[in-house]
């Protein structure tokens, strides 16, 4: 009995090994067709095999730390240096003045500009003179209150540019005093912007008081002997 059960276990593990050699053969024949098929320079890539739940897991937990790893050094969220443009202004102790004690600050500032361009300053010199002859005339001169206020404004104007001119001129000098090309070309704009605020002041006084000086001219012209 013995010898025939051992008999009939080995024809039954022959029998069930058979099957599974047959399907490694067919196997091994379809992946060599499979190879065959290939062209040299396509692109082949290995099948992924399924993994456990165990290594899904495990490469989950992976990905997350190198996710923030990741968002660790993204530059988006690194700390901002001090010359980054969106880095927060150091503190003023002059900012935090409110009401008369902020007018009275810039008050004294704006003097101290003033002093300043006075004494630094020769252009600015030389335009506060010619303002304090044109404004005078453009208060007197008999004119409607719109022509008035151009006549002013543009006399004004000139004083404003050059002053602005003056605070870029002093910045680039603070910068550095050596020559280069944007110095020199942020100095010529700044000269440029003072010649078209000339150029519009005198524009404007020669369109609106002109034609009064031609008008008183030829009245004296008329009334002389």
């Amino acid at each position: 009995m013995r010898e025939r059960n051992a008999t009939v276990t080995h024809a039954t593990n022959g029998a069930a090994r058979t099957p599974r050699t047959s399907r490694t053969t067919r196997s091994l024949r379809a992946t060599e067709a499979d190879a065959a098929s290939v062209e040299p320079f396509d692109d082949v890539r290995e099948r992924e095999m399924p993994h456990h739940a165990g290594d899904a897991n495990h490469a989950h937990g992976m990905n997350g730390m190198n996710s923030s790893n990741d968002n660790h050094g993204d530059p988006r969220h690194e700390p901002l240096s001090p010359d980054d443009p969106l880095a927060p202004l150091p503190f003023n102790p002059y900012k935090g003045n409110r009401g008369l004690t902020r007018a009275w600050h810039a008050m004294k500032n704006s003097l101290a500009g003033f002093r300043v361009a006075i004494r630094e300053e020769s252009a600015f010199r030389q335009e506060l003179t010619l303002a304090a002859i044109l404004i005078p005339c453009g208060v007197l001169v008999p004119v409607e209150p719109v022509a008035r206020v151009l006549l002013l404004g543009s006399v004004l104007l000139v004083l404003i540019v050059e002053l602005l001119n003056s605070s870029v001129e002093a910045a680039i000098d603070r910068i550095s005093l050596e020559r280069h090309e944007l110095s020199r070309r942020a100095k010529d704009l700044g000269s440029a912007a003072v010649m078209v605020a000339l150029g519009m002041c005198l524009m404007t006084w020669l369109l609106i008081v002109g034609p009064l000086v031609v008008a008183w001219v030829k009245a004296w012209l008329a009334a002389s002997p």
